[in-house]
This record gives structure tokens, sequence and C-alpha cells, in this order.
């Protein structure tokens, strides 16, 4: 890491006691040290790092309502080409001809048979699968937008989330 880096930054020293660096100007970080003799500013030492208390005082409800959005929508069609996927490999097992061969044998009705495949066809599970997608893009934004407000309010009541961050 060199001293360009470092400009401005809070550092530990070997001992884990933190100071604080003076700002460099560009000209200082850029120059070579004159007499030969290591910089002043030393890197920190390997494996500690700093450490930062950040709080997240207010999250914005436009932008919670963007990524849960986004979120909700990738969520949406990885469901229904699960669905899909899962339907096509039922089919292809033959789940479906042994239920509907299972359930002849039961009700074993001449006249009348028996076909799931009028109530689990394809076409009808994808549909499902997509109106239910549909429905989940809906409550999942509404319920981040919702969330954020709900945060702000009580991040207001008692000073937010804090988070402690460190550069390793």
């Amino acid at each position: 890491m060199s001293t360009a880096d470092q400009a401005g930054t809070s550092m530990r020293s070997a001992s884990g006691s933190s100071a604080e660096a003076r700002p460099l100007t560009r000209a200082q970080a850029e120059a070579p040290a004159t007499n030969g003799s290591a910089s002043s500013v030393q890197p920190a030492a390997r494996g500690t790092g700093r450490r930062v208390r950040l709080t997240v005082s207010r999250v914005d409800p436009w932008s919670a309502m963007k990524m849960s959005f986004l979120l909700s929508v990738a969520l949406g069609i990885a469901g229904v080409v699960m669905i899909s996927v899962l339907w096509m490999i039922l089919a292809g097992m033959g789940v479906f001809d042994q239920v509907n061969g299972l359930v002849g044998q039961i009700i074993q009705d001449g006249e009348n048979t028996f076909d799931i495949m009028d109530f689990l066809g394809f076409g009808r599970v994808v549909s499902l699968a997509i109106v239910v997608g549909v429905i989940d893009v809906i409550l999942m934004t509404a319920l981040a937008t919702l969330a954020a407000f709900l945060y702000n309010v009580s991040a207001s009541l008692v000073g937010g989330l804090q988070l402690t961050l460190t550069d390793d």
C-alpha cells in the first residue's frame, strides 16, 4: 500500500493503539524521502485493520422500493422457471402416468376415465406460477417500502442501527 493510499486515513500502530494520521498533500505523498530514511507514514501492521462505527439512521423508501421490486421480479421469474423445470422432470419420469394408473385402479369406472392432466397440465401449472409470481412482486415491493418507512420512524426514536466495519 503506498503512502498516497493512506493519506487522510487513521491507522493503527504495531501495538494496536489507533492514532490519527495527518493528511498528506499529493506532492508530499509522491515525493521520495530526501534523507534516505523511511517515510514518516508507516503502513498498518499486517492483520490489524481499521475499525469504523457507522450508524444507519435512515433508509430511503424510494430506493428500498426499487430494490425490492427488482429482487422480487427476479425471484418471480426464478419461481416460474423452477416450477416449469420441476413439471418437466416429473412428466419425464412418468409420475403423472403412474398417478393416472393408480387412480384408474381405485375408481375403476369404465365410462369416465380420470386424467390428472386435466388438473395439472403444463399450461395450467405455469399460469398459476405466473399469477403467484405477480402477487409476490406486488406484496414484496409494498412490504419492503412499508418496512423502510417503519425503520425510519423507529430509527428517529432510538438513533438507528449501529454497525462496526473493519478494513482487513
